[in-house]
Parts: C-alpha cells; sequence; structure tokens
C-alpha cells in the first residue's frame, strides 16, 4: 500500500493513513498477496503453453523462449508455495526485484526474441504495475511504470536504430501504452487505499458494535427490571434474569426462548403486546400473573416498539417488567423519608410547649387536694410522659449513630450491663414474674456504649412485655458467645406469631401495629446496632417454658467482641453477681 497516503483520496475520504505493510490487516494482505502469486503461476503456466504449442507446430523455432517460460513457470511456482507475504516497501528493494524485476526481465526477453512472430507482450506488463500498485506504495508503482515505459521506448528505439521507417507506429504505441500504466498505477493505488481505509474503518465499527452489544446485553442482564423481547406472535426472543424471575416459571427460567402462549399466566403479557403492536403505540398497564400453587404477581409493564430483527420482517416489542411490590416499598420508603423530616420539625416544635404543660400541671398538683382534681393532673401527667416519650423517640432517630469517636469505640460487659439493665427495668415495670435471665459464667467484653445498650434492651423487653402472656418465664433472656470474635444476646417471649405484611417491614421507621406506638423503637434499635458494628434479626423460635416447649418471637442481638487482652483486664477488676439464673 502507499507509504504516506493523505487524508482524501480521488474515491472519497479516508479515516486513516494506512502503512505499506499493513501490519494490522495480515490476513487481508496475506490473501491479496497469495492472489497475485496465482496470477502469476497462472500466466506462467500460459507462457510455457503457448511457447511450446507455437514451437510443435512450427510457428516459432526459438528454444531460448521455450527456456525462458519454463524458467519463468517454475519461479512463479515457487513464489507461490515458498515465499511468505512480504510488503513491497516505498523504494526498490530485493522482494521488489525478485517479483517485480523478474516479471520486467522475463517479459521483456519476450518481447525482445519474438523475432517475426505478431504476439505483443506489452499487456503482460500490466501485472507488475498492478502488484507494486495494490502490494507498495505509490511512488513505487509510479517508478515502476516509468521503468517499463522507458523499456518499451528502448526498445522502440533499437526498432528505430534497425528501420527508420518502421518505427514511428512503435514510438506512438509505446507512448500510449506508457500513459496507460501511468494511469493505471495512480488508479489502482488509489483504490486499494481506499479499499483498505474502508476495510479498517469496517473492522473498527464492526469492533464498536460488539463493544457495544456486549455493554448492552451486561447493562440489561443487571438491570433489576424484567426485560422482553417479544415478536407479534408472542414468541420471546431473548429475556433477563430478572424477567424470567418475574415471569415465575421454570420454563423461564430453564429455557433461552419461549412462548407467552405457553402458560396461562401470561397471556396478559401476550395480550398488551399484541395491543401495542397493532396499535403501534407504546403501552402502560399492571397485570397480574397468576401461577397454580403461587400467589399472584402484580406488575407494571411498559412496552416499547422495536425495529424489525432480521429478514422475516417480525415486529418487536420490548416489555419493561417492574415488580409492583418493589415500587411500592420504594414509595413508601420515600414517604417515611418526607413523614420522618416533618415529623422532626413538629417534634421540636411541640418539645418546649410540652415541657410547660408538665411543669404546670406538677405545680398545679401541689395546690389541689381534692381527689377528683387529682386523678385530672395524674390523667394530664401521664399523657405528657407519653408525649415526651415520642418527642423524644421521633428526635432520637437523628441522632442514633455514635458520631462521637470515643463513643463509638464503648466497650462493656455484657453479663454485667444485661444483669443491671434487666433487674432495673423488671423492678419498674414489675415484671420480675414473667423474665427469667440466663447468664453464662465466663462474662464477654464487647463493643458497644452502655446506654445504648440500655436503650436497646429495654425497647426490646417493653415490645416482649406487650405481647407476652403472664405465666412465668414468658419472657427470656439470654447471652452467650459464639465463637472468640463474637457474643450473642435472645430476647424471646411467647407471644402470638407475627403477621408476615408486619414481619418485612418490622425494623422500619414509622410503622407499628399500636395505634398508641410512634413506631421508632425497633428502628432506633437497629440503628444503635448498626452504628456499633452489632446486627439485630427476628426469628420465631421455640423455647422451654416450664415443663413444655413454646413457640415464641425471638429478637437476637450480634456483638463484637473486643480484644481479649482487654477483656483479661477487665474481667479481673469485677466480680460476677450475675453469673447465675435470675428470676
Amino acid at each position: 500500500m502507499s507509504e504516506s497516503v493523505p487524508a482524501h483520496s480521488w474515491f472519497g475520504p479516508t479515516v486513516m493513513n494506512p502503512e505499506p505493510s499493513t501490519p494490522d490487516e495480515p490476513h487481508e494482505f496475506g490473501r491479496m498477496w497469495q492472489g497475485f502469486m496465482t496470477a502469476r503461476l497462472i500466466l506462467g503456466f500460459v507462457l510455457l503453453a503457448l511457447q511450446g504449442a507455437l514451437y510443435a507446430t512450427g510457428a516459432s523455432h526459438s528454444k531460448a523462449l521455450i527456456a525462458i517460460s519454463t524458467a519463468y513457470f517454475f519461479g512463479t511456482l515457487a513464489t507461490r508455495f515458498r515465499a511468505k507475504p512480504r510488503p513491497l516497501g516505498g523504494s526498490f528493494s530485493s522482494v521488489w526485484g525478485i517479483l517485480v524485476g523478474l516479471d520486467l526481465l522475463v517479459f521483456s526477453a519476450l518481447q525482445l526474441l519474438q523475432g517475426n512472430s505478431s504476439i505483443n507482450y506489452t499487456p503482460l506488463f500490466a501485472l507488475p504495475i498492478l502488484l507494486v500498485s495494490v502490494l507498495g506504495s505509490l511512488r513505487l508503482a509510479l517508478g515502476t511504470a516509468a521503468g517499463v515505459t522507458v523499456l518499451l521506448l528502448s526498445g522502440t528505439l533499437w526498432t528505430y536504430l534497425q528501420s527508420p521507417a518502421e518505427a514511428t507506429p512503435q514510438f506512438v504505441q509505446s507512448a500510449l501504452s506508457g500513459v496507460g500504466y501511468f494511469v493505471i498505477a495512480l488508479l489502482a493505488n488509489q483504490l486499494s487505499t481506499r479499499l483498505v481505509s474502508e476495510g479498517k474503518r469496517a473492522r473498527l465499527n464492526q469492533l464498536a458494535a460488539n463493544i457495544q452489544r456486549q455493554v448492552n446485553a451486561l447493562v440489561i442482564e443487571s438491570l433489576p427490571d424484567g426485560v422482553l423481547i417479544v415478536d407479534d406472535r408472542g414468541y420471546v426472543r431473548a429475556a433477563n434474569p430478572a424477567a424470567r424471575q418475574l415471569l415465575g416459571s421454570e420454563r423461564a427460567r430453564n429455557s433461552t426462548s419461549f412462548d407467552l402462549r405457553d402458560e396461562a399466566g401470561w397471556l396478559p403479557l401476550l395480550d398488551l403486546t399484541r395491543l401495542s403492536v397493532g396499535t403501534g403505540q407504546n403501552q402502560e398497564d399492571s397485570v397480574t400473573i397468576r401461577h397454580e400453587g403461587h400467589a399472584p404477581l402484580r406488575v407494571r409493564v411498559r412496552t416499547r416498539l422495536a425495529t424489525p430483527m432480521g429478514a422475516d420482517g417480525d415486529s418487536l416489542c420490548v416489555l419493561f417488567l417492574q415488580d409492583q411490590r418493589e415500587l411500592e416499598a420504594r414509595m413508601r420508603t420515600e414517604k417515611l423519608v418526607s413523614m420522618g423530616r416533618m415529623s422532626t420539625a413538629v417534634a421540636h416544635e411541640i418539645r418546649n410547649p410540652l415541657a410547660a404543660i408538665a411543669q404546670a400541671n406538677a405545680l398545679l398538683d401541689e395546690d389541689i387536694n381534692d381527689p377528683k382534681l387529682k386523678r385530672l393532673t395524674q390523667m394530664v401527667g401521664q399523657n405528657a410522659k407519653r408525649l415526651e416519650k415520642i418527642v423524644d423517640d421521633i428526635l432520637n432517630v437523628s441522632r442514633v449513630q455514635p458520631h462521637d469517636r470515643k463513643q463509638s469505640e464503648a466497650e462493656v460487659q455484657l453479663n454485667q450491663s444485661v444483669y443491671r439493665v434487666c433487674m432495673d427495668w423488671a423492678e419498674q415495670s414489675a415484671s420480675a414474674q414473667r423474665l427469667k435471665v440466663s447468664l453464662p459464667g465466663q462474662d464477654a467484653l464487647v463493643r458497644f456504649d452502655a446506654e445504648h445498650l440500655r436503650r436497646v434492651l429495654v425497647n426490646i423487653l417493653d415490645n416482649a412485655r406487650r405481647y407476652a402472656s403472664h405465666q412465668p418465664e414468658a419472657i427470656q433472656v439470654n447471652c452467650g458467645a459464639t465463637d472468640p470474635l463474637h457474643a450473642v444476646i435472645s430476647i424471646w417471649s411467647d407471644g402470638a406469631p407475627m403477621d408476615q405484611s408486619m414481619e418485612r417491614h418490622l425494623f422500619e421507621p414509622f410503622f407499628s401495629s399500636e395505634s398508641r406506638s410512634s413506631g421508632l423503637g425497633l428502628f432506633i434499635c437497629r440503628e444503635l446496632c448498626e452504628g456499633h458494628g452489632a446486627s439485630i434479626v427476628y426469628e420465631r423460635n421455640a423455647r422451654v417454658m416450664g415443663d413444655q416447649t413454646v413457640d415464641g418471637n425471638e429478637f437476637i442481638i450480634t456483638f463484637l467482641c473486643a480484644p481479649p487482652a482487654e477483656h483479661t483486664q477487665m474481667q479481673e477488676k469485677t466480680d460476677a453477681p450475675w453469673q447465675t439464673t435470675l428470676y
């Protein structure tokens, strides 16, 4: 190819300047090389057969022509099967001499030694010029054309010296042939340059398309929403994992393609697809996918018409599926966030007037002796305290995370803290008869703030007391170490099973089954635990209560233990009156 190709050829703009060696497309270069070598081999065979036929018929008696044709045939045979594809470069070189120079020498010898024969070998010079134009540079192609023209003019000059009268037509023929060779060299080089540029552009576009296709496939595969590509007959051409999961069928999960008519639960999707294709407009609707033995699934579906894929011209429709439960959950979360901000602002505004009401009620209670009025002040005081607790819960949401480094790295003796919190809570709530606390003999030092631990335990114990029975051991607290790095507290109560809809939102803010509750207690517990690297979960487990096994609700808190060295030092400084089972 050309050594330095301009930005534009005669046949249009080029996107890059291909080098003569074309190193980035060895396959194309090798194919063109083999094509020219095959053409030279065929030409060598034709020349050998022609000279043999002329000699056999007596039209020619020159054995030199047969020898030259034979040598040329075997030379082309060797270069066809033995020579490796090599670029001709931008100047005359050994490769040029072996290929092009040999051709020029052979064709010149045939033209010079033909004698009285009327055969004209000058058209054969077009083959080496084409070879150089395609596999070399423009400069080398023009140089080769110039060399051929000089050879033709030299031959004509020799004829002129021998016979001046017959040389004029040959001069004209040589000049026209030379001009034609220059035109061939220029056009062939420009065409090859254009073809190489288009080939590179096509490869780059194909590479970009493949990358884009892979990125699109990766994005679609990772989308949380389902994506289906369906034709107008209801046949699914492609589906991402989220869509297969939403379709809720083993056939959809295990097949690369399937028909929406195969399952009765998919018929709403098929109807929406046909409506979109039939009207030519995008559709959006909520459908219900029902399968026998499974709960109905509400899905939000959006259709988008796509261009036909393939030669069959099928109309394709892209379906975007979204689980209504996730959509409702996101909307509910956004509403909760807005409500939380508003509630926090309202709580700040309520706090000061509420404190004034409580203080005024306390002063009023000191001056009242009438029992009826006393009961009224007590009611005001109790409701004021309840409102104060709700306000505190709302305000605590914004400060549950331990931003103070000392607080977040605080450590506490687990058994000792649990013992004290449980005893204080049992005394204040009059629940000592229902509470059973089981602590191991060896205490654990965990990373948690003591005040935050008290708030978490009291909150869970209050919930347990609200739903537990009045039987002994109806509320059970157990401590233990699962491994050297973790310790666990479980708070169990014999309450009734929790509804699954409530269980899913158990730790969400402002969610409660009680109308008189703020719904922030368990949310604050979870935030406090996560702020200290701990975790809290809810499970439905069975425990021994008296002489029988009873199912109940259990909250399990897993703590991070402090390093063993710190644990030993703390253990030596404290005694352990809590190392027992308490009622």
